[in-house]
């Protein structure tokens, strides 16, 4: 990449704030325009789906070959530490495989094939359908998982799999850990024999932008702040072409604790949401950012445990001094509004750290609009908000005004029936894509079954960026009607050559 007068971007240690070294410098608008054509170039190829299964195996492989070095770097640029991010390296190497073996078995391109019929009123052709990729996918890297969710994550996994060569924009937090990334995926493609090109890597902000206006790239994938994730959403849909735009910008993820699990565990369930709220100082998509607990002497005992957990949490350094700013000022505005109180103060725990808190509030004040609204926003970190209230009817009240989230929670009572139970999960199931009861929503298995998605501002799309299901994202169906075989692609021949799942007449074949 020319030097020329393009910015540099720089590796910055968030435990000083220090510029550590010059990784590369931001993409001028032609070199995003020549990423984004060398990585088109490369859809032939990545047409051989044992081609595919066999480059994603390798980038599994050759990641975790590297994982000291990974680890490393990924840790001097995000503070996250190295007990986290080698169980993030290990994730993103599982998800890897999980997707060569999606494409191993085939299900995934959804065959269908409906025989000539014309006894039928009216008559059926012959139709056989199928899935094809959509093209070359942007990904925009995630700040806070630099492996999982960024330059070797589930979305380029995913688009991979699809089929879909892919163009990353590296985050700015984890500059150095994206170059490394990007160049063990390079080289697990041509040990594959795929072209190195599948996935190219760009910086700076106006490489972003290019990106996503660029009439080569089909979709797009995001993981960020609602603001940023917007603004691309909105460029995304304003093209001369508008293309599918897959974000996950931002994430309350309520939880709602009975009165009868109060009474029945309230200590336990102070302990947990203490250590859910903290963990990676508070840095997951799925952090419980907001809870109605009950009024009483059941909700005090909850609120006294927690007190106690978050206290003994130790200070913690936020991935960078921007993010950590955020944080002080969002939490110094919301501590400011009547009523609200903050029996453990949350805010600058030194000059490059951060502690933990949270702050209470009657749930009264919540349920019309006011300026207690911000409440109901979430505030990246280490802090949660617990809003106390009077009856069922209240924390209904309150549910119906929260916007839509990738987790919700529901803590009910395990050892006799709760009567508030069944009202309290039909009110939180609208507003999440992953509903859980008695647990915490922090950790996101990589499972079949899995949605990591929600309503918006959650994200953009119904879609889900984790598990089997999210290669969907990089696909369109396309229909073959009274087609000759010898036309036909291989997937949808009558002899099922590849033999991949299909339903043939509405049944399996």
């Amino acid at each position: 990449m020319s030097t020329g007068s393009a910015a540099p971007v720089w590796s910055v240690d968030p435990r000083t704030g220090n510029p550590r070294e010059q990784v590369a410098v931001e993409a001028t608008a032609e070199e995003v325009d020549r990423a984004v054509r060398a990585a088109r170039a490369t859809g032939d190829a990545l047409a051989d789906r044992t081609a595919r299964a066999a480059f994603l195996r390798a980038a599994a492989e050759l990641l975790e070959g590297s994982g000291e070095h990974i680890i490393e770097a990924a840790d001097a640029e995000t503070a996250l530490g190295p007990a986290r991010l080698t169980g993030e390296l290990a994730r993103t190497a599982a998800q890897l495989r999980a997707f060569a073996e999606v494409v191993d078995e085939g299900a995934y391109l959804d065959v269908h094939i409906d025989h000539e019929d014309p006894a039928r009123t009216p008559p059926w052709p012959d139709l056989r359908r199928y899935k094809v990729p959509l093209g070359v996918v942007a990904v925009y890297a995630a700040g806070n998982f630099p492996l999982a969710f960024s330059v070797p994550g589930g979305d380029t996994a995913s688009a991979l799999a699809a089929g879909c060569p892919v163009v990353v924009k590296a985050h700015p937090g984890h500059p150095a850990t994206s170059e490394l990334c990007a160049s063990v995926l390079r080289r697990a493609a041509a040990r594959a024999g795929l072209p190195e090109d599948v996935l190219t890597l760009v910086h700076g902000f106006a490489a972003g932008v290019g990106l996503i206006r660029h009439p080569l790239v089909s979709a797009a994938g995001f993981t960020g702040s609602v603001r940023g994730g917007r603004a691309l959403f909105d460029a995304a849909a304003a093209r001369p072409a508008p293309i599918p735009f897959h974000g996950e910008l931002g994430s309350l993820n309520p939880v709602v604790v009975t009165g009868a699990a109060a009474a029945e565990r309230a200590e336990r369930i102070g302990t947990g949401l203490g250590g859910s709220m903290t963990l990676g100082v508070g840095q997951f998509c799925t952090k419980p950012g907001f809870v109605l607990v009950p009024e009483g002497a059941a909700g005090d005992r909850l609120l006294k445990t927690l007190t106690e957990t978050v206290s003994s949490t130790g200070s913690g350094v936020m991935l960078d001094h921007r993010i950590r700013d955020a944080f002080v000022t969002g939490v110094r505005e919301r501590a400011a509004l009547p009523d609200v109180e903050a029996p453990v103060t949350p805010g600058a725990g030194g000059e490059h750290t951060v502690s933990a808190g949270f702050l209470t509030v009657p749930a009264a004040r919540l349920t019309a609009e006011g300026p207690h609204d911000a409440l109901l926003e979430e505030c990246f970190g280490p802090v949660t908000v617990i809003a106390r209230y009077a009856s069922g009817d209240e924390a209904a009240a309150v549910l119906a005004r929260l916007p839509g989230n990738l987790t919700a929670t529901l803590h009910t009572a395990t050892e006799a029936p709760d009567p508030d139970a069944a009202r309290l999960l039909a009110a939180l199931t609208p507003l999440a894509g992953r509903i859980l009861v008695n647990g915490w929503p922090t950790g996101v298995a990589v499972a079949p079954a899995q949605h990591h998605g929600g309503p918006y501002p959650a994200t953009t799309s119904t879609a889900t960026s984790v598990g089997a299901t999210a290669i969907e994202r990089w696909l369109r169906p396309v229909t073959y009607q009274s087609t000759p075989e010898a036309l036909l692609p291989p997937e949808l021949r009558e002899a099922n050559p590849l033999g991949l799942p299909r339903r043939v007449g509405g049944g399996r074949a």
